[in-house]
């Protein structure tokens, strides 16, 4: 019983090889196309049958083992379904998906941020660099909804590590009346401690502040910040859309340029594929993203390029902590798992 209870468990993986060791011998012996179609329909029958990994995945075995085989070329196989330019915009779609699911792009975006640093420049880079390479993958849309989150996340950290301005000192900007005021509710509270709450002091207290500090203009470190978010969102979309020009499935319109283009030229002789595309785009995508990043640098950190070496002390503290930040998050992530490898 205990072994059967023990073969319970591995009932799944037994019944995906299984097959494959007792049919594998059909293909190796007789070796034509007859054998290896049925080879394959037969494989496909005994997974429908017994469910052991969904239908859908079953139902498009034929656009991976046919081409596998010889038996068609993937083109007459994606036919048969839908346009191949639609099955490769598909098979696109189901990467975006399996990377966000096992959170590969955001082991990518720290590891990359923890060689380029969390400077205001190299972050945009490092950011800029990553979003691009997400996006010659999978979609323009789903690589910026995976990484903006992630810069907002990491400007919140440097945020919040400054000392925050606006804070008011103790005393600071009270008239003489203010302070005999004070002293005159102070000896009241002395005198009936038990009329006035010290809750309601505390939250009259709280109320007060609030009033004052937004009464005071947004400082330089404030605009600053402004601009580092505006910088980061921006870097962001833009490097997304380049990026996606790298490749034939970066982008949507690329597929839709190559249908098109084999619908009025049907003997074209296949020139437009994945190799040639990326041969083309690949370099210019590399100069479209550098003009971005330089532009960027000029509109919201000027031209002083030297603050990618050198750092003012004030702001060494806070990039020291956002990197420890960082350092935690990605170790959080633990050991990189089989679903990321694979």
């Amino acid at each position: 019983l205990a072994c059967l209870r023990s073969l319970r468990g591995l009932r799944e993986p037994l019944a995906l090889i299984l097959p494959v060791l007792v049919l594998l011998p059909l293909p190796l012996v007789l070796r034509c196309q007859e054998a290896y179609c049925g080879f394959i329909v037969l494989l496909m029958a005994v997974y429908w049958c017994t469910e052991v990994i969904p239908l859908a995945v079953t139902a498009i075995l034929p656009a991976l083992l046919f081409p596998l085989f010889g038996i068609m070329t993937s083109k007459d196989v994606c036919k048969q379904y839908m346009k191949d330019t639609n099955m490769l915009f598909l098979g696109g779609l189901m990467v975006a998906v399996a990377v966000e699911t096992c959170n590969l792009h955001k082991r990518i975006a720290l590891r990359a941020l923890l060689l380029v640093g969390v400077r205001p420049a190299l972050l945009m880079m490092g950011f800029m660099g990553v979003t691009a390479f997400l996006s010659m993958w999978i979609s323009n849309t789903a690589t910026t909804a995976m990484m903006v989150p992630i810069a907002q996340a990491v400007l919140d950290q440097l945020n919040t590590t400054a000392p925050q301005p606006g804070d008011p000192e103790p005393g600071h900007g009270q008239t003489a009346g203010d302070q005999e005021l004070q002293e005159k509710e102070a000896t009241n509270d002395g005198i009936q401690p038990a009329l006035t709450s010290p809750v309601v002091r505390t939250q009259d207290a709280d109320v007060e502040r609030e009033m004052k500090v937004s009464a005071v203009p947004h400082s330089d470190e404030q605009r600053e910040q402004q601009r580092l978010r505006k910088m980061l969102s921006l870097c962001v979309c833009y490097s997304a859309s380049i990026g996606g020009t790298a490749t034939l499935t970066g982008t949507g319109p690329n597929l839709v340029l190559k249908g098109q283009f084999s619908q009025i030229f049907p003997e074209n002789g296949d020139v437009i594929n994945f190799a040639s595309w990326f041969g083309f785009s690949f370099p210019n995508m590399l100069i479209m993203l550098t003009c971005c990043w330089l532009w960027l640098h000029l509109l919201f950190l000027g031209v002083n390029f030297r603050r990618l070496r050198t750092c003012h002390r004030e702001n060494l503290l806070r990039e020291q902590t956002a990197y420890g930040i960082i350092q935690g998050e990605y170790r959080k992530l633990g050991l990189i798992s089989f679903a990321e490898k694979l």
